[in-house]
């Protein structure tokens, strides 16, 4: 049954994000939104205008359940080393597809498709992907490995990390095997100088 006009706006929010993590922007249809929210279009346009507006909320609402959990793990203190974090963020996107959530990341998936031809959307998602690339340009500067090294050396390896961690996330959503995962995280680690990779 749908919801009447009054509705917990943060829960439609919520349901709204995860349509889109579920779907994509682009396939997730307006029957398909209404029937996640439980509202009637109606309330769906009024609260929030058309499905790019709700699409920018849903991103927004991503960025507070999981992209700021992800930027706080590797400029927190815990692991104490900067790679051991930068380790603990790849490991646990295996960790979530072997529990068998193969959804990826939303802010992923937005960059990767056709979603990031709107200026605004890209606007927004190039800032949330520029907050993880500067995590792990500080995690780096937090690490044996790497804290003499500099600040052009950080932001050299952030990208690459930056780059690897959407082709993970992107992977898993594709279904990619759990060993493709697995190795991948692997050369991650290798690269960052933590054990060496076996070819």
């Amino acid at each position: 049954m749908a919801r009447p006009r009054e509705f917990d706006t943060d829960q439609a929010i919520g349901d709204a994000m995860n349509v889109f993590w579920e779907l994509g922007y682009e396939e997730a249809s307006l029957p398909d939104l209404l029937k996640g929210m439980g509202l009637t279009r109606g309330s769906l346009y009024k609260a929030f205008k058309d499905k790019k507006t709700l699409f920018l909320t849903a991103i927004a609402r991503y960025e507070t359940d999981a992209v700021q959990p992800a930027v706080k793990l590797l400029t927190g203190d815990t692991p104490a080393d900067g790679v051991d974090r930068i380790n603990t963020l790849f490991q646990s996107i295996v960790s979530t597809v072997r529990n068998g959530d193969r959804r990826g990341c939303l802010l992923c998936s937005a960059a990767a498709g056709p979603a990031a031809d709107d200026q605004d959307i890209s606007r927004m998602v190039q800032g949330l992907l520029n907050d993880m690339q500067n995590g792990f340009a500080l995690a780096l500067a937090d690490s044996r490995h790497y804290r003499t090294a500099g600040k052009a050396e950080h932001e050299r390896m952030a990208s690459l990390l930056l780059s690897q961690y959407v082709g993970l996330r992107i992977l898993a959503r594709s279904r990619a095997p759990l060993a493709v995962l697995d190795q991948s995280v692997a050369a991650v680690v290798g690269v960052l100088g933590r054990v060496t990779v076996e070819t």
